[in-house]
This record gives structure tokens, C-alpha cells and sequence, in this order.
């Protein structure tokens, strides 16, 4: 009720004050610069009261109906003229010279693949370092370039440079005088690229992105040699020192595998060839012979003595296998079917596990012995 009566008292307040300007002349609504000249306040007439009293205050009444829209006034033109400081335009932001100044105290440095061979044009990680140990002991990086050719703007004294060209790479002791000083580097590197076969009389190499390679350092015994690059596609070709190499080819990951020794000779690209004796097969479970394929199947595959060579579920099971004899396991709502098989190297074959066959006997895989 209180916030009623407060309401009530601001409207009667501005009602009045709405009055006392309608009273004021018309030359109080200009605008200026002084405080005569201050617009003064502006009202729509229907909002003056007809001079009804509320009985309850005895103050004029306004009724609530529809108000006309105010007249606001406009303001004269010379209002728009902004009196603003001139500004200057814009000065042309100046860019560096693309010109390359020479510097007569760098330490210009290139690198080839073998003596009286070519610079090396790009592919280069160049890493310099002071002879002068940090406080860990180790000796302080000066600068890093990448590229061809390497430049380094350092004091004079002895650095030691390290070039690294893929996997190919040489550490050197260089001698700055101070002076522009120009430097070369031989790595004896080469380069290795490696496909593989799946018979011997087969002249087409294998394409699967199931193909991979290991790169070992080839060294006495087995157990230490140093894994060079790993995963390495077939036909890229790896940057290596000139020297000879251990090659693990890998097809499928299971138990298809084969090893070569390689020797890289520096400036040339050594082409290898590794030799695999296996076949990569699909199998499904259907009900008739070449029917589709039954889902959430669990497969299991063993070799002749029973060793398990891998599990897999899926309506399908593709796999990479070494020639020789294997047991395929199909389970399917806890039913059980069994098939022995026979991989030949190089052909690859899609392999079915009817579910409404008779079961086959031993002679109908591996012959009658006649």
C-alpha cells in the first residue's frame, strides 16, 4: 500500500511539473550554449488533467488512457558542425629491403653426399655448438638452421657442427677465424628403398599398406643392435649412412616375417627386395556356400600343434599368414565350427566355414597320401 501511495506522488509530481512548463514561453525551446538557452521540458497535452480531483488526496486525477506522442525539437544545423583538429594522414610504414646483406663475418657452411659430389639443396638440420661446457656439463648450443646451405654469424674459436641429413648424420670440429669462412661437409650417405615379394618367381611386389619395415644398425650379437627407423612403408626411401644394415620386413603382424642384410652405398640409392613366403586370406562364417557373411562371430586360428595365433571377432576375419598348416575356430551362438587349412605362399584366397556342410575329413585338405 505504502509503495502505492510513493507511485501515486511521483506521477502527481511529474503531472505538475508538466504544467509549469506548458505555461513557460515558446523561446525556452532552443538550444545553445548558456543556461537561458537550455531546451526546456516538452509534454504531450492529452497528458495535462482536465481538472478532475481524486477525492481520497485531493490532487488532480489523471485518467489513464491513450497518450499522443512528444514532439521532440530539432536541432539546428550549425549544431553538426564539429570543430575538430586536423589530422594527418597516414605515413607509409617503411619495409625491410628484400636484398640480403652479405656478411663478412659468417661462417658459410654446405654438405654432399659423397667427395666431389653436389651441395645438397635442401632436407639439411644444421646444429652448432661451443666447445665451452654449460653448468650441467654439456656443451652449449650456439644455433640450429634448416635447409641447403647454413649460415652462422658467430666469435671467433672452435665449434663443434653437427649435420643431419634423415637418418644420416655427421659430427665435425670446425676452426672460425673471425673472418667469412666457408665450410664443407661430406656425409657418406645414401639412401635405402625397400619392397618385398610373396614368391620367389612372383616379379610384382606385395601392395598392402599391411607392409612394413624395421631398420637395425648391423651389429654382433642380435640382441644389441640399434633400431635405425621403424614402420617404414614400402617404396619411401630412408636416409642412411653408407654401411651395412639388418631389414625386418613385417606382413600382417602375426607371423609373417622376414629379414635381409642390406649394405647402403653413399651418393646412390640401394633398391632391396625382401622375400616373403605367405598369403593374406579372409574367412567368413555363412550358412551356404557363398552366402553373406554371419555377424558377432569369434574366430581363433592355430597352428598344427594346437598354439593359438591370433583371435579376433567380427563377420570377418582377414589375416596375414606364413605358408604352411593351420586350424580355423568359428564360434557363433554357442556353436563351434572347425576347419583345417593350407596357405600357399602368394595365394591369396577367401575362406568359407559352411555352417549347414557336413563336416569334411582330414583327406579333403591334405590329399589321400596316393
Amino acid at each position: 500500500m505504502r509503495g502505492a501511495i510513493l507511485i501515486t506522488m511521483s506521477v502527481l509530481v511529474l503531472a505538475a511539473g508538466a504544467l509549469q512548463a506548458a505555461a513557460q514561453p515558446a523561446a525556452t525551446a532552443r538550444s545553445g550554449g548558456g543556461e537561458d538557452d537550455q531546451p526546456g521540458a516538452y509534454a504531450s497535452p492529452s497528458a495535462i488533467p482536465e481538472g478532475t480531483i481524486d477525492e481520497r488526496f485531493g490532487l488532480p486525477r489523471i485518467e489513464n488512457r491513450r497518450l499522443d506522442p512528444i514532439a521532440l525539437p530539432e536541432r539546428p544545423d550549425a549544431a553538426l558542425d564539429l570543430n575538430l583538429p586536423t589530422i594527418p594522414a597516414f605515413v607509409p610504414q617503411m619495409l625491410p629491403s628484400p636484398t640480403i646483406v652479405r656478411s663478412e663475418r659468417a661462417l658459410v657452411l654446405n654438405a654432399r653426399l659423397e667427395d666431389e659430389g653436389e651441395f645438397i639443396p635442401e632436407g639439411l638440420v644444421w646444429r652448432l655448438f661451443s666447445e665451452t661446457l654449460n653448468r650441467d656439463g654439456q656443451l652449449q648450443l650456439v644455433g640450429v638452421a634448416k635447409g641447403g646451405q647454413a649460415e652462422f654469424d658467430v666469435p671467433p674459436g672452435g665449434y663443434l657442427l653437427h649435420v643431419g641429413y634423415g637418418r644420416a648424420g655427421v659430427t665435425k670440429r670446425v676452426e672460425f677465424s673471425g673472418e667469412r669462412t666457408s665450410e664443407v661437409v661430406t656425409l657418406d650417405a645414401g639412401g635405402l628403398r625397400l619392397t618385398a615379394s610373396s614368391t620367389p618367381s612372383s616379379s610384382d611386389p606385395i601392395r598392402s599398406d599391411k607392409l612394413t619395415f624395421d631398420i637395425f644398425r648391423q651389429e654382433a650379437p642380435e640382441r644389441e643392435r640399434q633400431l635405425i627407423a621403424s614402420g617404414v612403408p614400402a617404396d619411401a626411401v630412408v636416409r642412411l649412412n653408407a654401411g651395412s644394415y639388418h631389414v625386418v620386413s613385417n606382413y600382417g603382424g602375426v607371423n609373417a616375417v622376414a629379414r635381409a642384410d642390406v649394405r647402403v652405398e653413399k651418393g646412390r640409392i640401394t633398391n632391396a627386395r625382401l622375400q616373403h613366403r605367405a598369403a593374406e586370406l579372409t574367412m567368413k562364417l555363412v550358412r551356404d556356400e557363398g552366402g553373406e557373411a554371419i555377424a558377432d562371430t569369434a574366430w581363433s586360428i592355430s597352428s598344427s600343434q594346437g598354439d593359438i595365433i591370433r583371435e579376433s571377432v567380427g563377420a570377418f576375419s582377414s589375416v596375414v599368414l606364413a605358408e604352411g598348416e593351420y586350424i580355423v575356430v568359428a564360434k557363433n551362438r554357442e556353436r563351434v565350427y572347425q576347419r583345417e587349412l593350407i596357405v600357399e605362399a602368394g595365394h591369396n584366397a577367401e575362406v568359407e566355414l559352411i555352417v549347414n556342410a557336413t563336416p569334411p575329413s582330414p583327406e579333403d585338405f591334405f590329399g589321400s597320401g596316393d
